[in-house]
Formats: C-alpha cells, sequence, structure tokens
C-alpha cells in the first residue's frame, strides 16, 4: 500500500511529527524518523492534519514495515468473527480479521477460503482461532 488516498486499508495519516521550519509560502519541512529517512520530509500543507484529541487512533510511523518504494504487507494477526452469507446456488464463508498496524474498528472481511490458503497459521486443525 502507498501512503495517498488510493486503496482501501491505505494508512491516511501517519504521526504526528514535529515542524522544524517552513519552506516557502506552503511547505514545511518535518522532523521524521530514521525508519523513514529515505522519505523527503518537506511536505506540502494540504498533506497535513491537524493532530487533535484521541492519541489511540493515531499509527506511529515505527513498526510499518515500509519498503524503499513507501509500500507495505498488510498481514492479519487474528480473526474476529465468521459468517455465512447465502446466495442463489452457494454459500460464502467469511472471516472479519484484524491487519497489524490497524485497530479493531479497522478490521476487515475476507472469503475463509482465501484467508486460508495464504494465511495457514490463522486457522488452528480444529478450526478458527477467534480473539476478542
Amino acid at each position: 500500500m502507498r501512503f495517498c488516498k488510493k486503496g482501501k486499508l491505505s494508512p491516511r495519516y501517519i504521526g504526528p511529527y514535529e515542524a522544524l521550519q517552513r519552506v516557502g509560502n506552503v511547505a514545511n519541512e518535518l522532523k521524521i524518523p530514521q525508519e523513514l529517512a529515505f522519505v523527503h520530509p518537506v511536505f506540502h500543507v494540504s498533506m497535513f492534519k491537524k493532530c487533535l484529541g484521541d492519541l489511540a487512533s493515531i499509527l506511529p510511523g515505527y513498526g510499518l514495515g515500509v519498503d524503499e518504494n513507501l509500500s507495505y504487507e498488510e498481514v492479519p494477526i487474528a480473526i474476529l468473527d465468521q459468517q455465512v452469507k447465502r446466495l442463489r446456488n452457494k454459500e460464502v464463508s467469511t472471516v472479519k480479521v484484524l491487519l497489524r498496524n490497524h485497530l479493531v474498528e479497522g478490521a476487515t472481511w475476507g472469503a475463509e477460503a482465501e484467508m486460508r490458503s495464504r494465511y495457514p497459521p490463522l486457522f488452528s486443525a480444529k478450526g478458527l482461532i477467534f480473539y476478542s
């Protein structure tokens, strides 16, 4: 996922970071951590969001596992719920998974068969492992 508005699971904002200095009329240089050293530190003011209130909803910049091409892999860490949707001719089993670096409110639904093939450790021999 890239750090932009495209993509359902892309983080919209990370931070907060301290502004070091103003560059021109519409840009600021930020003090970014060493893990994001390959990211240019000057950003346009339209890319900023005022940091208000709930600090628990802010994603930390460290530990995201960001590659040099500004992407990272979404890894599910827990199964929160399961449901079976009935279509006309078949039944589709889906699971609600909690992704690494996301809050519980950001959990997403996916097909159980696909999750089982891509991420076998999420499923035990006896069935699903649910976390609450």
